[in-house]
């Protein structure tokens, strides 16, 4: 246990064991407004467009001790390896719409080009997006990007410049970039001064809970108990927030009790979500190497920090190690994942196995009739270095 849990308010509910975790059941009696629905729309007009799969996996619920679990499979979403063109597609299409409303007597924003920085799959999302409209893109990446991942990016024709930092370095040098008077920043972090564009990527990522509801109802399957979603600076978290605890989610069971609780999962090494939640307010924490790259991220979007801690009803951390036995047991099931995509299912072991397991399991409200989904927001195909 680090020194923080001392200072834990009271709602919190600590592990018994070394485990880096957080609680607050009283997460599932806050409510927020419902996401609108225009993204949604709009992703079923692009072409290749269709919900990613909902994989069910009855021998890992039998190892859970719950009973049904469900991987929402990010692996091929538009063509990429991951869930991020879900917001890129969205915030590009209202950026252009909105640069064409605000310049009086514009027609034409075939000038504008777009900056990003990015661990790996949202920034070659972007790129993606720029590319299909005609765009110029420039792309930022941190130290600890595989170089492979790189040239995926570079492949999109995006330009590429290396920063020798974190990924808070990146963003710095993407901002400083962006301020050029042609140029637009699509990021999926905000801060004070930036939050128009993130909350638009946050609007896609919308698109992906509402599939999950109705892929469940499809199969007759009860709203879940839990839902696990990897962070890294909490933009998904925050869409995951937002759908399960507005009214736009079918998210009482049976029709009954209380509604999803809802895990974040990060790094040990960049659990920026968890200390934030341990301290009660938006904290930096240094980061370093980790295989979860698209989660090495040292501070909380300000636009999803206060949704994470109000709604939020856990938060674990995880190693490296656990990550990469996630991705192998994920893989011996028929499903892709990278090791941030198995994030999810490591913080569900971690929560659900071991020693202090039914105090977690209680704080959860998960019991042996649960249903539990987890997004793997990545396949294999994303992290060609593991």
């Amino acid at each position: 246990m680090t020194d923080q849990e001392d200072d834990l308010p009271a709602a919190a509910f600590p592990s018994p064991l070394p485990l880096p975790w957080y609680a607050r059941p009283a997460a599932r009696a806050w409510s927020c407004a419902a996401p609108p629905p225009d993204a949604r729309a709009f992703h079923t007009t692009l072409p290749g467009y269709a919900p990613t799969a909902l994989h069910e996996l009855p021998a890992l619920a039998a190892k859970l001790a719950v009973d049904r679990v469900f991987v929402k499979d990010e692996s091929a979403r538009f063509g990429l390896p991951a869930f991020k063109a879900l917001g890129a597609s969205w915030a590009i299409d209202r950026i252009l719409a909105l640069a064409a409303y605000r310049t009086p007597g514009a027609t034409d924003t075939r000038t504008l080009r777009f900056v990003t920085a990015t661990d790996g799959n949202h920034g070659r999302a972007v790129a993606r997006m720029a590319r299909q409209l005609g765009r110029r893109v420039h792309v930022f990446v941190p130290v600890g990007v595989h170089p492979a991942a790189v040239a995926a990016i570079e492949g999109e024709g995006a330009e590429v410049t290396a920063v020798a930092g974190s990924y808070d370095a990146a963003v710095h040098d993407a901002r400083a970039a962006a301020a050029a008077p042609d140029a637009v920043l699509v990021q999926d972090m905000a801060w004070d001064g930036y939050e128009e564009i993130p909350a638009l990527v946050v609007e896609g990522y919308a698109t992906l809970f509402a599939e999950i509801d109705a892929q469940l109802d499809a199969v007759g399957a009860e709203p879940p108990a839990l839902v696990a979603v990897p962070v890294g600076v909490g933009s998904l978290a925050q869409a995951a927030v937002t759908h399960y605890r507005s009214g736009s989610s079918a998210g009482r069971r049976g029709g009954r009790g209380t509604g999803a609780a809802l895990l974040s999962v990060e790094p040990v090494g960049a659990a920026c979500v968890l200390a934030s939640l341990r301290a009660g307010r938006l904290t930096h924490v240094p980061t370093g190497a980790t295989v979860m790259a698209g989660l090495n991220c040292g501070t909380p979007s300000t636009l999803a920090w206060p949704v994470l801690r109000d709604g939020l009803d856990a938060a674990v951390a995880v190693t490296d190690a656990d990550s990469t036995s996630a991705v192998r047991e994920l893989a011996e099931l028929g499903v892709s994942s990278g090791p941030c995509g198995a994030a999810s299912l490591a913080g569900v072991r971690a929560a659900l196995t071991g020693t202090g397991s039914a105090e977690r399991r209680a704080a959860l409200g998960v019991g042996p009739d649960a249903t539990v989904v987890l997004i793997n927001t990545e396949g294999a195909a994303a992290n060609p270095g593991l």
